[in-house]
């Protein structure tokens, strides 16, 4: 391959040894907890100390591809990325060291993920940019497990041993190959990386949410953030290396922000998994972005500066992901190690642009090996067949969203499916239903009556959403989420599966139901009233069953997120369970009296 990647030295630190942090910039046992204005940059590195430029970037999440803005001009996309990270990082050396840092979610289950596992070249194009652009180390977020502990080690394998994974508080140790993984260094707790002679340790953190978000398999999750990162930057201080940078994978800034003054002995934090933009005025961003805030409705600078338990002022930053920005925080260090001040001229989001200022030109051989074949497959999708339908399949907004139609019971019928097909690996009871929010149908048209193609099942369920079972939902809380579906004209409205109903969608929230029966002719509800007790096993997307878009009646009910995202059900149903035909006398146009209104 032409792709390489520059060589960093690091070097395991993952020792668990208490000691005593060192102090760092405006220590102050009073310092502000939420963020503040970053302090002004020293004129000059301090005499004796050291300037680092750290870049970063997170969840880039399989968007390989470059897009088009309004305007016509190219941004974002893998190959501008790796030439913007080379171009900053070559402008940085000359003034000190500098520290190249994922945050995690480095793939997502989508179209351009599918180029790696199933165009037969046995690449993995989204390690190949990581490589490209040079990255020194990287958190794990939740989607590098959504299709399951074993893709991410091959992920692993693909991006071999240059750059370590930084995972303080994962124990990997229940799943084999991600085990093996730990024993060759390439999965460790924290890392020290050298860079122009001087040494900085990572520690990485990932979210604690992570059973609820993703197919975790037998990987466990330790939750004391805190404790574990403090621990690890003791043990880094211990060792000698007192300057520590913490990457983070905590699904929100704001947790970031709630986490630091809980640390000792961390100098800087790199957030990841909510892909806020972080700007200061006069920052470019790309057109159609803005500034993200905070809890309080305040804009978030870059960086927010946030007091740590120690009285160290620490700042925190984080991008929007996919390959949008590349993320540059100058910092300087005195000779003691301890931050003492930020650059806030130098350090910003750059844009990922092919215009303005900050334009560059795609690294060619990341556009050669991994743009163009992930565009070609991508393109290929739309020839490929997967099934014909006898029937038109109504996926229109108005319709998805407020009745019955032939696509919406077909996707409802798929997450049926594809839970009865994933339970027993699960160790789960199989579904007995299914529900399916129309707003999650996507394509906003009507299949015809022919083919159905492969980009069609992507159009149609786009969103990586993961099918998921709860295999002990109470009747009473599927009752209540079928009545909020019941509602007509909003994206919560349910299309269903293996049952039927009748209600009144004009109704009072909680009487809108007035039947609702199995499909094996059990009755749940007559006359409005619930005649059934007891637990029923519910397959859905992972999206519903943590009570998103109003089904608050399924939030808090266990379930297991199984590694087949939705589209995968939705274009395996098609093949293998359908056999290839939608029949018109399963899915007649005039419906099947799922869902009766009144």
């Amino acid at each position: 391959m032409t792709i390489s990647r520059r060589a960093s030295a690091a070097l395991a630190a993952t020792a668990l040894v208490l000691g005593t942090p060192a102090a760092s910039w405006a220590s102050d046992p009073a310092a502000p907890v939420v963020p503040v204005a970053p302090q002004q940059p020293a004129p000059v590195p301090v005499e004796g100390g050291v300037r680092l430029t750290l870049l970063h970037a997170n969840d880039l999440e399989s968007s390989l591809l470059p897009e088009t803005d309004e305007a016509g001009a190219e941004q974002a996309g893998a190959a501008r990325f790796a030439a913007l990270v080379e171009r900053q990082r070559a402008a940085a050396e000359a003034r000190g060291p500098v520290l190249t840092l994922a945050g995690g979610d480095l793939f997502l289950p989508g179209p351009q993920l599918d180029a790696s596992r199933l165009d037969g070249t046995g690449e993995v194009y989204d390690a190949l940019a990581f490589d490209a652009a040079g990255f020194d180390a990287s958190a794990i977020g939740n989607h590098d497990f959504d299709l399951t502990p074993d893709f991410l080690a091959d992920y692993l394998d693909a991006v071999g041993d240059d750059a370590p994974f930084v995972a303080a508080n994962l124990d990997l140790s229940g799943e084999p190959r991600l085990q093996a993984e730990v024993d060759d260094g390439t999965v460790v707790a924290s890392t020290v990386v050298e860079s122009a002679g001087e040494r900085f340790g990572v520690i990485g953190l990932t979210t604690p949410e992570l059973p609820e978000l993703t197919s975790l398999g037998e990987v466990r999750v330790d939750p004391d953030l805190a404790g574990v990162a403090n621990a690890q930057a003791a043990a880094l201080e211990a060792a000698g290396v007192t300057k520590v940078v913490l990457v983070s994978h905590l699904q929100d800034v704001d947790n970031e922000v709630a986490l630091v003054p809980q640390l000792r002995g961390v100098d800087v934090v790199v957030a990841a998994g909510g892909g806020e933009v972080m700007a200061s005025p006069g920052d470019a961003l790309l057109p159609g972005d803005a500034v993200s805030t905070d809890a309080a409705g305040a804009p978030l600078p870059y960086p927010a500066v946030v007091g740590a338990a120690d009285g160290a002022r620490v700042p925190v930053v984080t991008t929007s992901g996919l390959y949008r920005y590349v993320g540059q925080l100058v910092v300087d260090f005195d000779a003691e190690g301890r931050l003492v001040a930020v650059d806030d001229v130098a350090s910003r989001p750059v844009p990922v642009t092919s215009n303005g200022p900050d334009a560059v030109a795609p690294d060619p051989d990341v556009v050669a090996e991994v743009e163009e074949p992930v565009a070609a497959y991508v393109d290929g999708l739309a020839s490929q067949v997967v099934a014909r339908t006898e029937v038109p399949l109504d996926g229109r907004r108005d319709a998805v969203r407020s009745r019955e139609t032939g696509l919406g019971s077909l996707v409802a019928d798929s997450l049926l499916a594809a839970g009865r097909a994933g339970a027993e690996a699960a160790g789960v009871a199989p579904p007995v239903v299914a529900l399916q929010n129309g707003g999650g149908i996507r394509n906003d048209s009507v299949l015809a009556a022919g083919d159905v193609s492969a980009l069609d099942t992507y159009d149609v369920t786009p969103f990586a959403n993961f099918v998921a079972v709860a295999p002990e939902l109470p009747v009473e809380a599927l009752v209540a989420a079928v009545d909020h579906g019941a509602g007509a004209g909003a994206g919560s409205f349910a299309q269903v599966a293996g049952f039927s109903y009748t209600a009144d969608p004009d109704a009072p929230p909680g009487a809108r139901v007035q039947t609702l029966t199995l499909a094996d002719g059990t009755p749940v509800v007559v006359g409005g009233q619930r005649v059934l007790d007891g637990t029923i096993s519910v397959a859905s997307i992972d999206f519903l069953l943590r009570g998103s878009d109003g089904y608050d009646a399924l939030d808090g009910a266990a379930f297991e997120v199984l590694p087949t995202t939705q589209q995968q059900a939705l274009q395996s149903y098609l093949r293998d369970d359908l056999g290839g035909t939608v029949t018109a006398a399963r899915y007649p146009e005039a419906g099947t009296g799922r869902i009766t209104q009144v």
